[in-house]
């Protein structure tokens, strides 16, 4: 996928897209974790494969959350994956 710790599916125009880039900013920052945003539509198979089920957060390749990053929920996946 994209070579960061986590990788965020995103969408233009998402609200809750929105949301989840402000957390995974937020805790990847207070973790020295690094983090990217991807484009769901750019790319045909992930837009196929994840449709409206955006954001969709992955931690270490794996995936972590759908629509809502919980902070906590992250920092504990961060934590458990060093």
């Amino acid at each position: 996928m994209i070579d960061a710790r986590v990788v965020l599916l995103v969408r233009g125009g998402c609200h809750l897209c929105d949301e989840a880039v402000a957390v995974v900013s937020a805790v990847c920052a207070q973790t020295g974790d690094t983090w990217a945003t991807r484009d769901v539509d750019a790319d045909p198979a992930l837009r196929a494969e994840y449709s409206d089920h955006v954001p969709v957060t992955f931690v270490d390749g794996i995936r972590h959350a759908i629509w809502h990053v919980d902070a906590a929920a992250l920092r504990e996946a961060l934590a458990r994956g060093s």
